[in-house]
């Protein structure tokens, strides 16, 4: 049986582009960038000086908050710059600058090779929380709190998102046939964390042969579930739905719902903390679409440059019509190559021609093509116009807050209208108007 949701799309994958191009590792360039801000949360906070020098692996940004993580350094040299620099968001924003001496030397852990068995569940949160893990297939989540939730014993799933459903990517589908033994031993590792859970593995029926593999490698408590392959099965709220027939809103947390999902990145990742203490330094990219030399899967050193790591894979065939940062339904669409690899940068996506570009938009003729392949069940165009004429109240009560921004409604539009636009518009709007609502009922009530 195939587990899926409802409505969706099934725009063409490309990644018969990458997908058999094993992860390579490449060495990064003479100046690396590492953002404070790398996740949802609060940025990290700067902990060393200029003219420090780091190993691979110091610490030198500590959490902002609870809700924050770490930053290590993934090269060894001298810290030469604590300021303002430009990232993919567009605007300049704190960074950390270290000058590589091409070194290498690394940081030793002191735990390389400790047995996991004998770690409790408080041992193993620290240890991904100090390794600066963060959700490596998404916006970015720190690891450690999702998987710190209240009660453990109310979980009955974990689910390990293995879909990879965004077009063209395929670094996920490699780690899974490359990287399987870690991936299986963090599930068991994760698993102990919650007494009463199962892990339910969810893998998009093309990719049969990471299927097979995960499937002859399952221990006792874990199951590899086969998606119809569609778009967004990855997302969050879809993938507990097509697992479990468990459903959540905006307002919920997975947990409510007696889930916790984790990507089979973050799960590697967190193998690598937990059995050697290793931060996360590293962060494995799909480098494709018709507009590079030569698709490929490589393994970056976050903050380094897209423009090196381009280079090191081939680079451009020409000048291409559009660059983006993620997968063609999602992603971001990029001016600059000169910004950092982050934690959760995922690719480099370039095209010959921008085929958004060369399609004109016209009035929305309400045909109901986006309504139809929503996969929350709204109505798109509807919100879109709300949004667009700024009316943010009747916005919310519509349901807009719960768009995921996932991109359908744009992909079938026949008019080509910008819904996903309006709707990130309408989204941040409303959000603002409800923190404003929220900040006076808590004044009002401390006044009372």
């Amino acid at each position: 049986m195939l587990h899926t949701f409802k409505r969706g799309i099934h725009p063409h994958d490309g990644k018969e582009l990458s997908r058999d191009e094993p992860i390579r590792d490449i060495l990064p360039g003479e100046t690396l960038i590492y953002p404070m801000s790398q996740h949802i949360g609060a940025p990290a906070v700067p902990c060393v000086n200029i003219g420090d020098h780091v190993l691979i692996g110091t610490k030198i940004a500590e959490p902002g908050s609870f809700v924050s993580c770490p930053i290590h350094s993934s090269v060894s040299g001298e810290v030469v710059s604590i300021g303002p620099a430009m990232t993919l968001k567009g605007e300049p924003e704190t960074c950390i600058t270290i000058k590589n001496d091409n070194a290498y030397e690394v940081l030793p852990s002191g735990v390389e090779g400790r047995d996991v068995s004998s770690m409790d569940s408080a041992s193993i949160l620290a240890a991904i929380r100090d390794a600066g893990i963060v959700g490596l297939g998404g916006a970015g989540f720190p690891m450690h709190v999702k998987l710190g939730v209240k009660d453990p014993t109310t979980i009955d799933y974990l689910i390990v998102n293995g879909s990879e459903c965004e077009p063209y990517l395929t670094s996920d589908y490699r780690l899974m046939l490359e990287e399987s033994d870690k991936l299986m031993r963090g599930v068991s590792y994760l698993l102990r964390l919650f007494p009463k859970a199962k892990a339910l593995i969810g893998i998009e029926n093309n990719k049969p042969d990471c299927i097979e593999k995960l499937s002859g490698m399952v221990g006792e408590g874990i199951e590899v579930c086969p998606l119809l392959a569609k778009y967004p099965q990855g997302g969050e709220r879809m993938l507990i739905y097509a697992l479990t027939g468990r459903k959540l809103n905006v307002s919920m947390l997975p947990a409510q719902v007696g889930c916790v999902v984790v990507n089979v990145a973050s799960v590697i990742a967190a193998t690598e903390a937990l059995e050697d203490g290793r931060p996360l330094t590293r962060k494995v990219m799909t480098i494709t679409g018709d507009g590079v030399n030569q698709p490929s899967n490589v393994r970056a050193y976050i903050g380094d440059s897209y423009r090196h790591v381009l280079e090191e894979s081939g680079g451009f065939k020409g000048t291409p019509g559009k660059v983006i940062s993620g997968g063609p339904m999602m992603g971001i669409s990029m001016f600059t190559l000169d910004i950092p690899v982050v934690k959760t940068s995922a690719s480099i996506l370039a095209f010959e021609k921008d085929p958004v570009a060369q399609k004109d938009m016209s009035p929305c003729i309400r045909c109901g093509a986006c309504m139809r392949a929503c996969p929350e069940g709204l109505i798109p165009q509807h919100l879109a116009l709300l949004s667009d004429r700024n009316k943010f109240e009747e916005f919310e009560k519509c349901g807009g807050m719960e768009c995921i921004e996932c991109g359908c409604c744009a992909f079938v539009c026949p008019a080509k209208r910008p819904l996903v636009q309006s709707m990130r518009y309408g989204r941040r709007e409303t959000g603002a108007l409800q923190r404003a609502r929220k900040a006076a009922a808590a004044e009002k009530g401390g006044k009372n």
